[in-house]
């Protein structure tokens, strides 16, 4: 609904036009949810009803919210969740509501803040990285935590300028990606996390580039790579999975799904998840290289998770650091405000420590 700020009104035309369109191709609205910044009146709700041949009370009005979570909250005041089910014929007892009231209250009401680095090549398009924005809110409501981002441009960061641009930031994530482009830059911001005890969360991509950073400059392979990113480096830490080899159609044909995790004792993963054995969501067709685990493992590096057979490496972590963690699955697309997941919610808490 527009709202002309000059002569303080709303204006329905646009809704009326736009059920009219929807009519003229034969969709009749059963309820017309209004997207205001401004409250409706009855008078106005009438209005569209009988122009868009509903009933008044099935105009329910969508106010502006403070946080995305109250969004529920204010449609069921408004009574939408009662008239779809009395639209779809459903018997249904009262909703309850009283945990997600909680959960939104909390959320107002944090009290405490940490800063994180979130390096990647999309941060001009924050929707890119919406999910895992999202998970670190979550990450920090169950620490009682606002969570600032740093969006880092990963292209940005160099040898010059990465120290300047993350002293000042209490944990580092890098996330899911593809490409080339912007990747010294996140090679950058795991050695400044591995060699500065800052808590570092890597996820898919992020995951390699810490496997990759660790290999050239702790087993001092100098060239490791990716073979995704450099065909022909000598050392090809990541490498594409077996089972992709003889693949040439890319369009669903990567690891994908939910796929299990067998955790290993005495390490941040099964310190976060409080259980043996896990299922996580995958997209990807490039793995750690089997033939450089033995060298990792000697030099420090942790595999706190495989794939039940041990032939793929699920999840990394360092020995004497405070949470160093990286993964190969997206732990965000299982993260809920009023359920995080458990590897965000030890990251920002190991991020608190960190910062105090």
């Amino acid at each position: 609904m527009p709202y002309l700020a000059k002569a303080g009104e709303l204006k329905t035309k646009p809704t009326q036009h736009s059920v009219k369109e929807l009519r003229s191709i034969g969709i009749q609205p059963d309820i017309i949810v209004c997207r205001t910044e401004k409250p409706l009146s009855e008078d106005m709700k009438d209005k569209i009803g009988l122009f868009c041949n509903i009933e008044g009370d099935s105009v329910v009005q969508n106010t502006d919210a403070d946080t995305l979570y109250e969004v529920p909250l204010l449609l069921h005041k408004e009574g939408l969740d009662a008239l779809i089910i009395k639209k779809l014929g459903l018997n249904c007892g009262d909703a309850d509501l009283t945990a997600w009231i909680e959960m939104v209250n909390k959320e107002k009401n944090l009290k405490q803040e940490v800063n994180i680095a979130l390096v990647g090549k999309y941060v001009e398009l924050r929707d890119a990285y919406k999910s895992v924005a999202e998970a670190l809110g979550h990450g920090g409501l169950a620490n009682d935590t606002c969570v600032h981002i740093k969006w880092v441009h990963s292209e940005e960061v160099d040898e010059n300028n990465y120290k300047e641009l993350l002293n000042e930031v209490d944990g580092i994530i890098v996330p899911g990606g593809f490409g080339n482009r912007g990747i010294e830059g996140k090679i950058l911001s795991a050695k400044y996390a591995r060699e500065n005890n800052v808590p570092y969360f890597g996820i898919c991509l992020g995951m390699q580039i810490a496997v990759i950073e660790y290999a050239r400059n702790v087993l001092n392979l100098k060239d490791a790579n990716s073979t995704e990113l450099d065909e022909n480096t000598a050392h090809g830490v990541i490498h594409l999975m077996p089972d992709q080899a003889d693949i040439d159609e890319k369009g669903g044909t990567m690891r994908l799904g939910l796929y299990p995790c067998k955790l290993f004792a005495d390490t941040k993963a099964i310190e976060a998840y409080e259980d043996e054995l896990i299922f996580e969501r995958h997209r990807h067709r490039y793995e750690v290289n089997n033939e450089y685990r033995e060298m990792l493992v000697e030099k420090g590096l942790i595999l706190s998770g495989l794939s039940p057979d041990e032939r793929l490496v699920e999840m990394v972590e360092l020995k004497d650091h405070p949470w160093f963690v990286g993964c190969q699955f997206h732990p965000e697309l299982k993260s809920r405000p009023n359920k995080p997941h458990p590897l965000f919610k030890q990251f920002i808490k190991a991020s608190l420590a960190n910062k105090s």
